[in-house]
């Protein structure tokens, strides 16, 4: 409940520009915090991208390994299964960062600019956020549970960190919520224009 009314108080901070906050020093520090929530977000971006030439080189060895040399470990088949894990859990807050989320719409694209910052501003604050944080609250037990019991690869020659994999779960709440808060302030200072 704490995670979830922190997103949401994220999404109210970076809307108040928009609800007519007129001191300075409220609008630079949520600007201050706007930038070094996009410095953690983009940062996870080029962890997920090193992730991303990892796995196809983990992939790669994987196949050689087996077409050539018919050699098969277990810790290498898993891998990619954990380098792609972190590729897409690091990257969601880097892609609704950059605005390049999937969209379903029929009547988003017609509208103004300014209405669609609207719907953007609003759907962030009370859609966004509010999910950020029952996926922060949701998986906390589960990744708590595994890092309690140091949970391993079933297989002897796997991968023994299971824990850090799930990890990425909860984290990938964080970042998409703050992402959702750089938007969100963005949109904001760009309505009270």
């Amino acid at each position: 409940m704490l995670i979830v009314c922190t997103c949401l108080s994220l999404g109210f901070l970076a809307s108040l520009p928009f609800f007519g906050l007129r001191s300075d020093a409220a609008r630079q520090l949520s600007g201050r915090l706007a930038g070094s929530a996009r410095r953690i977000v983009l940062a996870a971006f080029v962890l997920a991208c090193c992730a991303t030439l990892l796995l196809a080189l983990a992939m790669g060895i994987v196949v050689l390994l087996r077409s050539v040399f018919s050699i098969s470990l277990v810790w290498l088949q898993e891998l990619p299964l954990y380098l792609f894990g972190a590729t897409f859990l690091l990257s969601g807050g880097a892609v609704l960062l950059a605005d390049a989320h999937v969209r379903v719409d029929v009547l988003y694209s017609r509208w103004p600019p300014r209405r669609r910052a609207l719907v953007d501003l609003c759907g962030l604050t009370l859609f966004v956020l509010p999910v950020c944080g029952l996926i922060v609250v949701a998986a906390g037990p589960y990744v708590a549970q595994s890092w309690a019991d140091l949970e391993r690869s079933p297989e002897p020659s796997g991968i023994h960190a299971v824990y850090l994999l799930k990890s990425l779960i909860p984290a990938f709440g964080v970042l998409v919520a703050l992402a959702a808060f750089v938007r969100a302030d963005g949109l904001a200072r760009g309505l009270r224009r």
